[in-house]
């Protein structure tokens, strides 16, 4: 095979092989095959789209390009999530534990943030001491002996899509559905689950505009499963206001332990984490243990606010060597000097609390990074105390800022004032999930 041929097949509208995109793939993983090739690959994909079965084997491909995890010895049915990103998302800090607690074993490798969006391994960070840098022998003993582990991602974990996502990033085809699901795709099958949980976010805050969008990427999450032999349920969840209340590393960490303390502050974020829960002991039961909707709810919710699920998380982080005192006292952990206030410019209805927006408000005081290895400031953020749908005075506080740079907070403030609509007619709460797509 010849790398021009193939790319000269793709260009003109031609389907490619399993056998080409294999060939291509591990050509490019070993440094046969140049950049410069791979960016016109990526293009071509881009420009003329890719067939279901070429989506399968490029996915494959990607996931067969380093080491594919075995985790038959940790469970006989390994069961995954992954979030498409969004603003105050820490629902893996909650939703992991509470899935272990449930009996369910659940070893997964999350990402740091890059932008606005948040990473889980940057917020468990938050903790003193917790090691998000395991060995391969680590992660497996602490999901033998736990039950639950969660940890960075291996280099050694799909590096084709590695390096094809770097370059996606600077020749313009990040915005592809076929290079996105077989990105996504790829890790979770390298990462050895057998069935699938997808969070698919769309709005302000999310990559997919609109619900349509999220639920077409979703489409072709689940068909790559289905073609990949893996069990897929993909939630298409709103994205236009932040989950919970806290956007920021170690606000995100204590909010997620109050939710885990049975506190129901932040409602919606409590509601989401159920509900993902949910569906990962839908897969793992297959149609069994947990196939009552009604039961399995019940000894979730019993599991998170009798305290089993905290129970977990502290387990988790210390076996991997974090301050469990960081986790009875969540208040030991980074933070700011400076908090204020932010108020409601008028009073009515809120209309629109753009999630993106208050985002950038948090990345403003440091809480984000705009390249890989940026440092971040782990105690800053914001807290937002409204949600779209509520009823507020003129100068009620609607934002309080997390900051440790006084000169931070005039920049924090101004994106806040984009952030916020309001209206003096009545208006009704965003919901948290817009559609369910599944294989099983």
């Amino acid at each position: 095979m010849r790398a021009i041929d193939i790319l000269a097949k793709k260009r003109d509208g031609g389907v490619l092989s399993r056998e080409e995109i294999g060939w291509f793939i591990e050509g490019y993983t070993r440094g046969e095959i140049p950049d410069y090739q791979a960016s016109a690959f990526l293009m071509a994909v881009f420009l003329r789209g890719m067939s279901k079965q070429e989506i399968v084997d490029l996915t494959l491909a990607m996931a067969h390009s380093g080491d594919v995890l075995d985790l038959s010895d940790i469970s006989d049915y390994a069961v995954d999530k992954h979030s498409s990103g969004g603003v105050g998302d820490k629902t893996s800090l909650v939703v992991l534990p509470l899935v272990a607690a449930c009996g369910v074993p659940v070893a997964k490798m999350s990402g740091r943030g890059l932008g606005f969006s948040g990473g889980t391994i940057d917020k468990l960070e938050s903790i003193a001491g917790y090691n998000v840098n395991l060995s391969g022998e680590e992660f497996r003993r602490i999901a033998k002996e736990n039950g639950l582990v969660l940890a960075g991602q291996s280099a050694s974990l799909a590096p084709a899509d590695a390096k094809l996502y770097a370059l996606r990033d600077v020749t313009a085809t990040v915005p592809s559905l076929p290079l996105i699901a077989s990105s996504i795709m790829s890790k979770k099958i390298a990462a050895g689950a057998n069935g699938i949980v997808l969070d698919v976010k769309y709005g302000c805050g999310a990559f997919m505009a609109t619900a349509d969008d999220a639920r077409a990427l979703a489409r072709i999450m689940v068909d790559i499963g289905v073609g990949a032999g893996r069990d897929v349920i993909a939630c298409i969840s709103n994205m236009n206001q932040p989950l919970g209340r806290a956007v920021g590393n170690a606000l995100e960490v204590r909010e997620a332990i109050a939710t885990m303390q049975g506190d129901k502050t932040a409602a919606d974020l409590r509601e989401h984490c159920l509900e993902i829960a949910r569906f990962m002991l839908k897969l793992y039961g297959r149609g069994s243990r947990w196939g009552d909707e009604r039961e399995t709810r019940a000894y979730l919710e019993s599991q998170l606010d009798g305290g089993a699920a905290l129970g977990k998380f502290r387990q988790m982080v210390q076996a991997q060597g974090g301050d469990v005192g960081m986790v009875d006292h969540p208040e030991r952990m980074p933070q700011a000097r400076i908090v204020e206030s932010f108020t409601a410019t008028q009073g009515g209805y809120v209309s629109t609390i753009a999630a993106d927006d208050m985002a950038w408000a948090a990345f403003e005081l440091g809480a984000g990074r705009e390249k890989k290895g940026d440092p971040i400031d782990l105690a800053v953020g914001v807290e937002v105390l409204v949600k779209v749908g509520d009823n507020v005075a003129a100068g009620q506080p609607v934002v309080k800022i997390h900051a440790n740079d006084e000169r931070k907070v005039e920049a924090c403030k101004a994106r806040l004032s984009d952030a916020f609509a309001y209206s003096q007619a009545k208006v009704d709460p965003l919901p948290l999930f817009e559609d369910v797509i599944s294989s099983v």
